[in-house]
């Protein structure tokens, strides 16, 4: 068989490749050399071209593929994300026409920037009528001070009046005893003149003996012996119930005469007259006597008391500062100061400022409404106060924790910016849960749907200056599953019990809870007594 004829698979004869082509024109013999050399050169760098870009490909998509392998494999992610933030309702806080509106939707504002602006003259005028109440408060002070301290100078006045009813009673008291003492005098006198009398008597018996006229004398003399004593005696009754004691005691004698209670000077009528004009005087100084049927010397004591050392000057400075007047001055010159700072307020609230840094929107007031206290005028989306709010499947809850990183790519700005992240809570119930209207499971159609749960991811290296996200914006989170958590209440599901302030509602009860109204009095007979009529409690 020759070169150029071959049999193909089948057993035919195939004619030979040179046999089969076409018949080439007859030319030059040295041309067809170099045209098939430059063919096979072509090819080579073809092939080489070919086979660069080729390792190049691979290159690129080990380089870009292995991250996003890796990605996959070690996140877990959702396309059900958003960015939130908080919103602060800008308000009015005081009735009011508006005169100037500051602002217009998409403002960038600052905190303490002035926004709203209402019409403050009927605010002036409340401020400068407050600011006069109190100016007068203050004058009711100065004249309720001055009325104390005069009530202290009355109450002095009264303690020396009680002195001298003291003073008086042992006075009296003495002249008592000086009495008893004139009276046994005129006593003895009585005696030495009834003697002399009656020795005249006998004397007269025997003629020549004394003369009538010495007889007659001596009988004067007894007779005015026995009217002094006689006047003496009055007189010592006189004095006795002038002391409020009986004229004759029931001992005989003249020294049951003497005899009065210890105690005279502490409970004698006027004493007591005295001391209770001095206990009306200070009740207006807040100083009551631990009992009404106290002494004198008890209710000294009791005054006394108030200090340490006794100090009187101590003493009337207490009872100045605490006196009722003083208070009640006091109490109205704190309300009316209250209601001047009320005022004032109320002229700084004419001005709306913004809360927080932010961006208006929903701008909803132009000058010249009216607005009420309460009533919105516009919105404040923060622009620092920034989080995304993933919607995780329940299936994919397992491996997430507080405090797992996470990047979060928004569409925004596509897949070239990514966002840095970390896990800072869960949501204490899914979505639907959380609904207007929640799924009611028992009606009996039930259908098994994969519920979803939002999870909170804040960001950690935002800045509002260079990349800011607006509020809505569709993210897609990619949280690090395997990496070790990081920050507060890490590997958590929940987090712990933040320490914020604590109060106790009872130490603020304005209104204490009044007692309940006294039971019903029950008679002998089982039925109810008067109404208010109180039982008496048990022993």
């Amino acid at each position: 068989m020759s070169a150029e004829t071959s049999k193909d698979p089948s057993g035919a004869p195939a004619k030979s490749a040179a046999s089969a082509a076409p018949p080439i024109k007859a030319g030059p013999t040295s041309a067809a050399t170099p045209l098939s050399s430059g063919d096979s050169r072509r090819g080579r760098r073809r092939r080489v071209i070919f086979g660069a870009i080729g390792v190049v490909l691979l290159a690129v998509g080990i380089y870009y593929g292995i991250p996003v392998v890796h990605k996959l494999l070690t996140t877990i992610s959702t396309d059900d994300a958003y960015v939130n933030g908080h919103v602060t309702a800008v308000a009015a806080r005081v009735p009011g026409q508006v005169t100037n509106v500051y602002v217009d939707d998409n403002y960038r504002v600052k905190k303490g920037s002035l926004l709203v602006q209402l019409d403050k003259e009927p605010y002036q005028i409340q401020v400068a009528l407050k600011k006069a109440a109190y100016e007068n408060a203050e004058a009711n002070l100065l004249v309720a001070n001055d009325e104390v301290r005069g009530i202290v100078a009355q109450a002095r006045s009264n303690r020396f009046k009680l002195q001298h009813a003291i003073e008086d009673v042992d006075n009296q008291v003495a002249l008592l005893r000086a009495d008893i003492a004139t009276l046994k005098t005129r006593r003895a006198t009585l005696v030495r003149a009834k003697s002399d009398y009656d020795r005249a008597i006998e004397l007269q018996k025997t003629p020549g003996a004394i003369a009538p006229q010495d007889v007659d004398q001596r009988r004067e003399a007894y007779d005015v012996a026995q009217a002094q004593v006689t006047q003496a005696l009055e007189s010592v009754y006189q004095i006795r119930v002038g002391l409020g004691l009986p004229a004759k005691p029931q001992k005989e004698g003249d020294d049951a005469l003497g005899e009065v209670p210890a105690d005279l000077d502490q409970t004698y009528s006027t004493v007591r007259q005295a001391l209770a004009t001095l206990l009306q005087s200070v009740a207006p100084l807040n100083f009551f006597p631990a009992s009404y049927d106290i002494t004198p010397r008890q209710a000294v004591e009791q005054f006394y008391h108030q200090d340490p050392q006794g100090n009187l000057d101590r003493i009337y400075a207490k009872l100045i500062k605490d006196a009722p007047a003083i208070k009640l001055a006091e109490a109205k010159r704190d309300q009316a100061k209250a209601d001047w700072d009320q005022a004032e307020l109320n002229l700084r609230y004419c001005d709306v400022v913004a809360e927080i840094d932010g961006v208006i929107t929903r701008r909803n007031v132009n000058p010249g409404n009216n607005v009420q206290a309460g009533e919105a005028l516009m919105a404040l989306r923060s622009l620092t106060e920034i989080w995304v709010d993933a919607n995780f499947k329940e299936t994919q809850l397992r491996e997430l924790r507080i405090g797992q990183p996470a990047e979060l790519e928004v569409d925004m700005y596509g897949s070239h910016k990514t966002f840095k992240g970390r896990i800072s809570g869960f949501t204490y119930g899914t979505g639907s849960t959380l609904a207007i209207l929640p799924p009611e499971n028992a009606t009996g159609n039930f259908i098994k749907v994969v519920q979803r749960l939002p999870v909170r991811i804040d960001l950690t290296d935002y800045d509002p200056d260079q990349d800011p996200l607006f509020v809505g914006l569709s993210v897609v989170p990619y949280v690090y599953y395997k990496d070790t958590p990081t920050g507060p209440d890490a590997g958590k599901f929940l987090q712990i019990v933040s320490p914020l302030p604590q109060i106790n509602p009872d130490q603020f009860r304005m209104n204490p809870i009044p007692p309940a109204s006294p039971p019903r009095a029950v008679d002998a007979k089982g039925g109810e007594g008067k109404a208010g009529t109180p039982t008496r409690p048990a022993p």
